[in-house]
């Protein structure tokens, strides 16, 4: 059976605190998994959370700060301690090769899997699978920073009123998914439209075209809220983003579950970031992320 969920590994903004790890999460997508800017710490953040090294097939790297990066030469090196029998491709800005490559190469180490290097350079589609495209969009940062968006190929959902009507059953109901149609019935005619789901993620930013691009019907958006609305003109000139400013793109873009993340350690209650998302409209479901959660998709509309 497949699994979509997103396992937090660290939430903290600039500096871990005695609660929030540095950033690092990541995302199981059926048989993938896609670990986003991993921090310091995140190896043993992965311990914590039941994800092994034998999960990770792509890394996302949204930009060069060490709160979103540092512990990218741990991750790498663990994939090659323990072998891992995949390929393992690597998406980062492209500006930032240099920092990529200190971090890839810390220290010695034995490379015993390839990692593909596959750096970004502008908004667009980075990869396509049977499952899942993987694109970029550009965000506003004092470095350069890119956002990540999953999306999931829209399908048909067989509705089995209509194939009871047309006498399908069996294995005619996997040869007409397979092959469009069965003798004169079409797919059309026993299905209905499964749009398929969309994940983004988006951190280190403020407001601008990539944010609104990347969060647009998504079921689930995975986004900074740095600072809290009565701070917004210091988020501003920082590259981040408010609780309110966070909800406020939720809400517009019509996502189904937001997920706030990226704290700043000035803050020590949580649930004032629910209150400011909540009063900014957001309706939807809603998570102000902590270490070691796990949070599923949204079922299918």
């Amino acid at each position: 059976m497949s699994v979509r969920e997103f396992v937090v590994l660290g939430t903290a903004s600039q500096v871990p605190t005695r609660h929030r790890n540095h950033n690092g999460y990541l995302l199981r997508w059926d048989g993938e998994g896609i670990l986003f800017d991993p921090g310091e710490g995140t190896q043993r953040q992965m311990l914590r959370a039941g994800v092994a090294a034998h999960d990770i097939n792509r890394i996302c790297i949204t930009h060069f700060h060490g709160d979103h990066s540092l512990g990218l030469a741990g991750v790498i090196q663990r994939i090659n301690l323990d072998q891992v029998p995949h390929p393992v491709t690597a998406h980062y800005p492209a500006s930032g090769q240099k920092f990529f490559d200190r971090l890839r190469y810390a220290t010695a180490y034995r490379e015993t899997v390839p990692l593909r290097e596959e750096p970004v350079a502008g908004d667009g589609m980075l990869a396509q699978g049977s499952s899942y495209t993987l694109e970029a969009r550009l965000l506003s940062h004092p470095v350069e920073s890119f956002g990540y968006r999953i999306t999931e190929p829209d399908g048909r959902r067989m509705v089995p009123e209509l194939l009871a009507r047309h006498g399908i059953k069996g294995p005619d109901v996997g040869r007409i998914q397979r092959e469009g149609r069965l003798g004169t019935v079409t797919l059309e005619e026993v299905s209905e439209p499964r749009p398929g789901q969309r994940f983004a993620f988006v951190m280190d930013t403020r407001l601008c075209p990539g944010v609104d691009a990347l969060a647009e019907g998504c079921d689930m958006l995975v986004i900074e809220s740095t600072f809290l609305d009565e701070d917004e003109r210091l988020a501003t000139d920082h590259g981040h983003l408010t609780a309110g400013q966070a909800a406020r793109v939720a809400r517009d873009a019509g996502v189904r579950h937001l997920v706030l993340t990226h704290f700043s350690q000035r803050y020590t209650d949580p649930a004032e970031f629910e209150r400011q998302a909540r009063a900014a409209g957001f309706e939807g479901e809603l998570t102000v992320a902590a270490d070691l959660v796990r949070v599923p998709l949204p079922k299918r509309g």
